[in-house]
């Protein structure tokens, strides 16, 4: 499963499963709990949890021990993580409420799909990012460091360091107050910032 390949769920996955149906069913009934022990309940169950890393409940996932969270990272109330394979979030981003990361794939043939079999894609999102609320993130997309991403955006390609993308699917945006015809100009000049 980890490795990408694909892999049809057996006794030992749906243990896992449960064991982190249970982990949220605390987690996710925690509200009057101090921030150091919602810290400790994600290091229950986590790959990786940084330093004052937060997630507001309610919190769902498929299993949290492929997740690893950088210091600082912040997720607003009702995020799904799905991670048959790893999700890695670095130090500083912030995630709004309703995001959705999806690692899980399906074949994209109807004969494979019958048989049962999935795989996954890992997903990657850098340092100091910001995605909006609602947004989707699909299986096998990096975000990178510094990079924006809308609220209710679908992401389905990587983004680059530093951008900032939106809608459906999401496309890279100007920062407001430049016109395409000032960005143009700027990189005719040679200019690598907007």
């Amino acid at each position: 499963m980890l490795a990408g390949e694909l892999y049809r769920p057996d006794a030992e996955l749906a243990a896992d499963h449960t064991a982190a149906e249970h982990w949220m069913a605390r987690y996710n009934a925690s509200g009057a709990f101090s921030a150091a022990e919602l810290h400790a309940l994600l290091c229950e169950r986590f790959a990786r949890v940084g330093k004052d890393a937060v997630i507001r409940p309610p919190f769902f996932c498929d299993y949290g021990s492929n997740i690893s969270l950088g210091d600082g990272v912040f997720l607003n109330f009702n995020c799904v993580i799905l991670d048959v394979v790893t999700v890695v979030i670095g130090d500083r981003t912030q995630i709004g409420p309703a995001v959705q990361i999806y690692t899980a794939d399906h074949p994209r043939d109807a004969e494979t799909r019958r048989a049962g079999l999935e795989f996954g894609r890992p997903i990657r999102i850098g340092s100091d990012v910001w995605i909006g609320g609602g947004a989707i993130i699909l299986p096998g997309v990096t975000i990178g460091d510094g990079a924006l991403v809308g609220a209710g955006s679908v992401v389905t390609r990587d983004v680059a360091s530093g951008t900032i993308v939106a809608g459906n699917p999401a496309r890279r945006r100007l920062p407001s107050g430049h016109s395409r015809h000032r960005a143009g100009r700027i990189q005719r000049e040679g200019h690598r910032h907007l």
